[in-house]
């Protein structure tokens, strides 16, 4: 799933990136509000996580411009204000949370997967697909009784494979989803995942579920 995180203190933007992307999220960073507004309203992310001290434009000025303009994505708002009055005006505005600096990384965590939930309006916290079973809080996967062991980038991969099934996914939906926005288009990496994930979850089972669309895509499938 894709997170844009919008905050200007590089040092907290980059200690949520790599946090958020050892649990297996995509994150793109924008450092000022313009900026923050510009990804938010021309890319699809699961969840903002949106500063409300930023320059060029302030988080609540992004927040708004956002719902005004139709963006109806989760958005958690950080912030040092911590007052009763801020956080009203910031859930007025359209948050959906709002968490108070500084805090607990496994606090934002928690935070991120409920709205990632809402989102997607579900509780579940499986996943499955025939005998694929792919835990979304434990990151563990099973064919059948093996256990499976992915890297990030590919139990990723998985994961959105398993949200749309049946559904054929191309290189371009794949890169935006799985990856940043920094992400090289033309080159094969998408396809060298693809491979090592359909060797892992496919190769010692004689029932296919993850098939080519040959100049389309990839479409993952009983």
């Amino acid at each position: 799933m894709r997170i844009l995180v919008v905050e200007d203190e590089k040092k907290v933007a980059g200690f949520i990136k790599k946090g958020l992307e050892e649990e297996t999220y995509a994150v793109d960073i924008a450092h000022d509000g313009s900026e923050g507004f510009y990804l938010g309203k021309e890319n699809q992310y699961d969840l903002i996580i949106l500063d409300w001290m930023l320059p060029e434009m302030d988080g609540l000025e992004v927040l708004q411009k956002l719902r005004q303009s139709g963006i109806d994505t989760p958005i958690l708002l950080l912030t040092a204000k911590d007052s009763v009055e801020d956080k009203v005006a910031g859930l007025n505005k359209g948050a959906d949370d709002y968490l108070t600096k500084p805090f607990a990384f496994s606090e934002l965590l928690a935070r991120v997967r409920v709205l990632l939930r809402r989102g997607q309006k579900e509780t579940k916290t499986t996943l499955t697909l025939g005998d694929l079973t792919l835990d979304l809080v434990s990151h563990k996967v099973k064919r059948g009784d093996e256990d499976i062991e992915l890297t990030s980038k590919e139990y990723s991969l998985l994961e959105y494979f398993m949200r749309n099934p049946g559904k054929v996914l191309t290189r371009t939906m794949i890169a935006e989803h799985v990856w940043d926005y920094n992400f090289d288009t033309f080159t094969n990496v998408i396809d060298v995942y693809i491979n090592h994930l359909r060797k892992k979850i496919d190769k010692n089972f004689s029932k296919k579920l993850l098939h080519t669309m040959r100049g389309v895509g990839y479409v993952m499938k009983e």
